[in-house]
């Protein structure tokens, strides 16, 4: 019998080529008078040409984002924003530049528009990863929900490949677990398969094809259908891929694209029908193998051995992995995640499911 609870986002998402340009507006709209752009220094002229647009609305332009929100990041653009008196912020990046955001905006309450430059979904959530001691943590608080998402694709068409790829991949696994974990709601869910179909399709296309705009405004709308899909919550896959990038400096994307066929492999057993939801979507055999498969066809990494792992992590990898475990269809056992984790250090294929 059905039964669910479903929480909405109150985001405004403003989607389209060219969107950028109504930054004013949106700016406006929240009566912002003195906001920082948050970016990396990559995007420092990007940020620098958003501030002229927004003239004496814009207070500062702070540079300093660094992959999974190092504590100290946090602490630096939140004395930054006190400094100027910034009375909101725009964040124009991928998940690293809006979780910055969010820790700002968290500790001064401050509204955040973001504009993704990544296909990252973390601009769609009340999520916020900060690494502090080697350890990321997770946290959620709706203070920390940006108020307005600009989607602009031809922000994105500037992606390189190797980077393209993997960040449609992290979108990907939004709504893989969304498809299993519990807390997933009927919408979520049908956001979650059109997401998948939506990336399945355009990734391979991004990659060959990086000016391609119309096959970019296809990845940003799975982008943002798994930013909706993430509002269910997330599972094993996000606490391995936390450890793995706060504990060992993995870089995001590619970790997921290496974890993501073995954690839905890993839940498989449990998740007969999420897991046929999956393969349908990306018309594949079975779920685990056509993610991996999707890996291979737009030139990413697929062994954490490729991106920086060593083997004699392996062991840490696991013990941490299963310390504070995420909720999780399939119970979490430090020997299932070291044989999983194994299994993604040498690159296998996922064996297919079982037949129910």
């Amino acid at each position: 019998m059905l039964s669910f609870v479903h929480e909405g986002s109150p985001v405004r998402v403003v989607f389209g080529a060219g969107r950028r340009q109504q930054l004013p507006d949106e700016v406006e709209r929240l009566g912002i008078e003195r906001a920082l752009l948050i970016t990396t220094p990559s995007q420092r002229a990007e940020a620098e040409a958003l501030a002229e647009r927004l003239g004496s609305r814009a207070a500062g332009v702070f540079d300093r984002v660094v992959m999974h929100v190092p504590i100290e990041v946090a602490k630096a653009g939140r004395a930054e924003a006190k400094r100027i008196r910034a009375d909101g912020c725009v964040a124009l990046g991928g998940g690293s530049a809006i979780g910055l955001a969010k820790a700002i905006a968290l500790e001064l309450d401050l509204p955040i528009i973001a504009l993704p430059t990544t296909y990252s979904g973390s601009e769609m959530t009340a999520i916020q990863g900060l690494t502090e001691n080697g350890i990321k943590r997770t946290f959620r608080d709706p203070r920390m929900l940006p108020r307005t998402v600009i989607y602009d694709p031809e922000l994105t068409v500037t992606l390189p490949p190797s980077v393209a790829g993997p960040s449609g991949m992290n979108a990907m696994a939004h709504c893989v677990e969304a498809l299993y974990i519990a807390s997933t709601s009927p919408l979520t869910a049908l956001a979650a398969e059109a997401g998948i179909q939506a990336l399945a399709r355009s990734l391979p296309v991004v990659v060959a094809e990086p000016a391609n705009l119309e096959a970019s405004t296809q990845a940003l709308y799975g982008a943002w259908l798994g930013g909706i899909a993430l509002t269910a919550g997330i599972a094993l896959h996000h606490k391995i891929c936390h450890t793995l990038g706060g504990s060992f400096d993995l870089p995001h994307g590619p970790t997921h694209t290496v974890i993501l066929p073995h954690s839905t492999s890993y839940n498989a057993v449990v998740a007969p029908e999420a897991t046929a939801r999956i393969a349908r979507a990306l018309s594949a055999e079975d779920g685990p193998g056509g993610l991996f498969d999707l890996a291979g066809r737009i030139g990413a990494a697929r062994a954490l051995r490729d991106i920086g792992l060593k083997e004699s992590d392996l062991d840490r990898a696991a013990e941490l992995a299963v310390a504070e475990p995420y909720p999780n269809p399939r119970p979490i056992t430090r020997d299932g995640v070291r044989a999983l984790l194994d299994d993604a250090f040498h690159g296998r294929r996922p064996m297919p499911p079982p037949t129910p």
